[in-house]
């Protein structure tokens, strides 16, 4: 078993996600080293360079280099961004004829590397390439990481502090299911510092409740798309998702983030990585954290998890 020393994280895919991630990790600190892999090796070296520029500025003396995958060897943890973008009008699930085949050849050559840590996946559609990156690695469920719905929950959290007036971190609520367009809002546990949601609306006098809860759904699932329509891709509070998760391991913080976590009877399923309320530390997963759904919500969460067994099932049948 390869000895993992220290904080380094390797990263895979300098694109646009990517290169936001290395920028988040450096600004936040995260890290002891941050290591760039691409194929485009002019262009990860100016990352390199730029982003060392900056390190004097940055709280921690971060070390940024690129590399090569034997460099994956005593990472803590490898974060892939690497594979097709999603284009204007593409769903997320389009993508993954593009991708299983980017990421066999990816995750062979870090397994090969004798890589022994943490995968963390961001590549659409998320939860499928976790779910093959698990397949392909080897590696204990735990240990294989989406980053899932943490995007649009955060979405979700900001529109409803806009809503009512309040930061979006005294929010709490969840987007759970598919990274995609069969996401669901669990409005029945959502709350405001401990205030169910449907009293803080009574409180608060909102016009049309129910119609304005649809609407703020209906902007988080189709946030991608506009942002997509209007620059191209969406990279920013992805990366600063990464980076969340990314702490969250290497600090060994026992938090509850909504991932791309392996079902094993949770919630009624199996044998499927969606996104779901999960305990992370330095082991990875430590548990898929069970919350209560309505009936609706339930019903909504068995078609998203339908919805990803359809598309991935195709490739795994022997």
């Amino acid at each position: 078993m390869i000895e993992i020393k220290g904080n380094k994280v390797v990263l895979i895919g300098t694109g646009a996600v990517g290169a936001s991630y290395a920028f988040s990790m450096l600004n936040q600190g995260v890290c002891d080293e941050l290591v760039l892999i691409d194929l485009n090796e002019q262009k990860s070296m100016g990352d390199v360079m730029d982003l060392n520029h900056g390190v004097l500025y940055a709280p921690t003396t971060t070390k940024v280099s690129f590399g090569q995958y034997i460099d994956c060897a005593d990472a803590a943890l490898v974060v892939i961004c690497a594979g097709a973008n999603q284009k204007p009008g593409e769903t997320r699930l389009e993508l993954v004829k593009k991708n299983m085949a980017v990421f066999k050849s990816i995750v062979g050559q870090v397994m090969n590397s004798g890589f022994d840590g943490i995968f963390l996946i961001a590549t659409n559609p998320v939860d499928i390439l976790t779910y093959a990156t698990w397949k392909f690695s080897g590696l204990p469920k735990e240990r294989v990481i989406g980053s899932g719905t943490i995007l649009d929950t955060a979405r979700f959290r900001y529109l409803l502090g806009e809503q009512f007036g309040v930061a979006p971190t005294s929010v709490h609520a969840s987007i759970i299911g598919e990274h995609g367009d069969t996401e669901v809002a669990v409005w029945s546990s959502a709350n405001i510092s401990g205030i169910p949601l449907k009293d803080y609306v009574a409180r608060d006098h909102t016009e049309n409740p129910e119609d304005k809860m649809k609407e703020i759904a209906e902007q988080v699932r189709d946030a991608a798309y506009e942002i997509i329509e209007a620059k191209g891709s969406t990279y920013y509070g992805i990366a600063m998702g990464l980076t969340r998760i990314s702490r969250a391991i290497l600090q060994n913080q026992d938090v509850v983030l909504t991932v791309s976590a392996l079902l094993e009877g949770e919630f009624g399923h199996e044998d499927v990585y969606i996104g779901v309320p999960a305990v992370i530390n330095r082991q990875g997963i430590r548990e898929v954290v069970e919350i209560p759904l309505s009936e609706k919500e339930k019903e909504l969460f068995d078609i998203s998890v339908n919805t990803l067994k359809k598309v991935q099932e195709p490739f795994w049948k022997s």
